[in-house]
């Protein structure tokens, strides 16, 4: 979700891999082992959670999470849980990276050291002020000055165990005061607005005169006010702290006026001392990323020098702009991610992937050796798999996958590594029951393998058979290469990177799964001499299983199969498929005149077929919403219910009324619905995003509740894959990428230059590039630095025009906010500089 920011669009995303934890303190216990997870928090906002490792104080988590983050936040959080016996979870300690400091760890491994989890240092929100000095003459002639506070609104208060009841506590600070004034609570919210205002006498000495107003000895300029907020509790244990700010009464300045939001800070001195490497250690990978999108005119140059690289007719593939931003870009995968994103968002992916793919296959001199190294091509075809193969992975795998996942059947064949109680026979066939069932399932598959993977793999296969003319299976190999080893077997090897499985595997299956991949792949490759490909004996023996000729036959209708150009409806019935499901808050239908609607947690499952929730997990369905009937699914307002993350699944005769866990669910669920019903035939076009309630619609008061919707819905993605992509984001990404490596744009001119000049062998420091038209690739490569300038230009442009407009205290910039300072910094060293 994009925030808007005059005429310009922030994305920000974040990629986490966490590794393992070490040296956790022991449990106070005879067993001294801990039952630990992780939990990945947007401030206090739980968004993820690992798998429990159980009894270890260094427990391996090895967990991927990815999440667009749809609101502004000041910390990403980790903490690590213990679950004890009576499954109460206690934090042992957390790592809090600022914003302003993600980029300091980006895509490195970084241990961090557990800090404390103290609830006076756990703060989130702002807080906004109003302070006003006036004089009072007192009846015997003496001028007196009185502050009026005002404690106007928070927001984004954390909610602290399912609740906020907050109040403000407001004090003025100097010698001889302490006096607390209270506002009144408000209940359920975690976005107050209080009334109250507050009065403080402050006095003068009498030397005062208007004059030294700013510098007095002890007055108003040495007084401060705190503001606490407090969540009222109904425990005995009393009030829990949220946060605070202090301010120094000198704002007021000489107009005695000071009105500004700040972020809350914790107390001070609030954390024990605590001797930090008691706590042990988290090994965490971060990668933030903030993209800023200008509206789409401003990318027209760039997006099409790079949609004009599938366009060959005109110049060779690597002179094109795509194929230049391979060449600078440090990994090949850098560039293929947004690469393949824009060129499947303007239907230009099998064009573009042709071309490349056949100018690799002519600079491939042995066919054993097709698409075999981490290319541009290869890369890019991975990632359009991922993308459009995604649903169809689900489809074919999930439901074995699940069933390995939770079966737990011994499958270890090596007999080194062979437990006392398992027998070896058992264990093999086992393992060569699962293998034919996955192997039975990829290889009928063919049917639903998405037209764009079929068209990508039939030019493949024309390429490989043309340059290969002599050998009769390059034309099977070129597209095993992918669909078999860089797609099923990597998917069964780690189904939660895609999404088959929602945590790493433990141990054993993760053993059997490995097992699994590496026979699926070598059935794959049709390789000639199968055994010889296993490095293990005991693998070449299992192999013998396989070693008959019904399994090459399989594997080669299927590949003839999924690389036919020209495709047949994909219609076909699909067995029900599990796609996502879990606990949620479900406000009841109030099927009945006179039911109660109120709120019950719910088991919500959602397969291609239907929607459906549950009391509770396993038990059968209280009700049923088959996907042709969802008409739309949208946000819906927290004024509603006073209740945040909630959406709306809209059916013909009423909203179903949902609230997720976090923001994060909420918006994996609202697009994960979107897309299993945006076919449906008749998706509204309007919605009310607010509930009805007592007599009329909360947003537009209209009083009939069949009343069509007062807001355009935020449109389903169409059922083409091709455009569940923001164009200009991916355009976006690629400026920054041509940007980040601009020294090596420069180096590669230079290059064409060299070749062009001296045709004979090629200097050293050039040779990492390909260029085989000199000519024309420095033609592209003027236009691209060009292109990239302009909008370079823009981006500065843009920061120094926020920059001027800009004010601190304002609601997007409260007084705290150490990344804007940070920014203000960096911009008036800049615009000096510029000067």
């Amino acid at each position: 979700m994009a925030v808007e920011e005059e005429g310009l669009r922030v994305f920000q995303s974040v990629k986490i891999k966490i590794g393992e934890a070490k040296n956790i303190p022991p449990y106070p216990g005879p067993n001294r082992m801990r039952d630990c997870y992780c939990t990945v928090n947007l401030d206090q906002e739980e968004v993820f959670r690992t798998k429990i490792v159980e009894k270890s104080l260094c427990p391996f988590y090895g967990e991927d999470f990815y999440c667009e983050i749809p609101r502004s936040f000041r910390h990403l959080s980790f903490y690590i849980f213990d679950r004890d016996v009576f499954r109460r979870d206690s934090s042992i300690g957390k790592v809090a990276v600022k914003k302003e400091d993600l980029q300091k760890y980006h895509g490195k491994d970084t241990w961090f050291q557990l800090q404390p989890v103290s609830a006076d240092s756990e703060v989130q929100g702002k807080v906004h002020l109003e302070l006003r000095l006036s004089e009072v003459i007192t009846d015997s002639g003496v001028i007196n000055h009185k502050l009026a506070t005002r404690v106007l609104e928070c927001q984004g208060l954390p909610i602290v165990n399912g609740q906020c009841d907050p109040y403000a506590a407001v004090s003025l600070l100097g010698p001889s005061r302490s006096e607390a004034k209270k506002t009144k609570v408000k209940r359920k919210t975690n976005n107050p607005q209080f009334e109250d205002v507050f009065y403080f006498e402050v006095t003068r000495p009498l030397s005062y005169t208007k004059r030294q107003f700013d510098v007095e000895e002890e007055d108003v300029d040495k007084l401060a006010l705190r503001v606490d907020l407090w969540n009222a509790s109904n425990l005995k244990f009393g009030d829990e702290f949220l946060g605070g700010v202090r301010v120094p009464l000198r704002v007021l300045g000489q107009a005695g006026v000071h009105d500004a939001w700040y972020f809350l800070q914790p107390r001070e001195n609030g954390g024990k001392s605590v001797k930090v490497e008691e706590l042990g250690s988290l090994r965490l990978n971060i990668v933030y990323t903030e993209d800023h999108v200008f509206p789409s005119e401003h990318y027209t140059p760039l997006r099409d020098l790079l949609l004009h690289s599938a366009n060959v007719e005109l110049h060779p593939v690597s002179a094109s702009t795509a194929h230049i931003l391979g060449e600078v870009c440090r990994e090949k995968q850098e560039a293929a991610i947004p690469l393949v994103r824009l060129f499947l968002h303007y239907g230009k992916i099998v064009p573009f992937i042709s071309a490349i793919a056949h100018a690799e296959v002519n600079r491939t001199q042995d066919p054993n050796t097709i698409f075999r190294g981490n290319s541009l091509t290869s890369k890019c075809i991975d990632e359009t798999m991922k993308l459009a193969g995604m649903h169809y992975l689900q489809v074919t795998l999930k439901p074995i996958i699940d069933e390995i996942c939770t079966e737990h059947k011994p499958c270890e064949i090596d007999p080194v590594k062979l437990k006392e109680s398992e027998n070896l026979d058992t264990n093999r066939e086992n393992l060569r029951q699962y293998v034919d069932r996955i192997f039975n399932v990829i290889t009928t598959s063919g049917v639903r393998c998405p037209t764009v993977m079929c068209d990508i793999f039939f030019s493949l296969r024309e390429s490989a058979a043309t340059r290969f003319q002599v050998d009769q299976d390059v034309r099977y190999t070129a597209v095993s290469s992918f669909i078999f080893l860089r797609f099923f077997a990597p998917a069964i090897l780690s189904p939660n990177l895609f999404h088959l499985r929602p945590h790493h595997p433990d141990p054993a299956t993760s053993r059997t799964l490995t097992l699994i991949s590496k026979t699926i792949q070598t059935l794959g490759s049709l390789a000639k001499s199968k055994s010889a490909n296993f490095k293990e004996s005991y693998m070449a023996a299992f192999y013998d299983y396989f070693n008959e000729q019904k399994y090459a036959d399989a594997v080669k209708n299927f590949l003839d199969l999924i690389s036919t150009s020209g495709k047949w409806d994909q219609k076909s019935i699909e067995t029900p498929i599990m796609l996502k499901e879990g606990f949620m808050i479900k406000r009841a239908q109030g099927r009945n005149r006179f039911g109660m609607k109120n709120f019950k947690k719910r088991w919500f499952r959602l397969t291609n077929h239907e929607f459906t929730y549950h009391k509770t997990k396993g038990e059968g369905a209280l009700c049923s919403i088959p996907i042709e009937n969802i008409l739309a699914v949208e946000r819906l307002e927290e004024e509603s219910f006073k209740m945040k993350n909630m959406f709306q699944v809209i059916q013909p005769e009423r909203a179903l009324y949902i609230q997720a866990n976090n923001c994060v669910e909420a918006r994996d669920w609202i697009d994960i619905l979107t897309k299993v019903s945006q076919c449906n035939r008749k998706r509204l076009s309007t919605y009310h995003p607010s509930a009805y309630l007592n007599g009329h619609w909360l947003c537009c008061k209209l009083s009939a509740d069949a009343a069509p919707g007062c807001t355009p819905c935020t449109g389903g993605l169409p059922a083409n894959i091709q455009l569940d992509v923001d164009g200009d984001r991916e355009t976006e990404r690629i400026y920054s990428l041509f940007s980040t490596y601009m020294t090596k744009l420069i180096k590669m001119q230079e290059a064409c230059g060299s070749k062009s000049v001296y045709d004979g062998p090629e200097q050293e420091e050039y040779s990492s590039f390909v260029i085989d038209d000199p000519q024309e690739t420095y033609k592209t490569l003027k236009q691209i630095v060009s292109a990239v300038q302009t909008l370079e230009q823009q981006h500065t442009k843009y920061k120094r025009d926020k920059f001027k407009k800009t004010k601190l205290g304002s609601q997007e910039h409260p007084i705290g906010d150490k990344s804007f300072q940070c920014y203000i910094r960096q911009q008036s060293e800049s615009s000096t500089y510029s000067i």
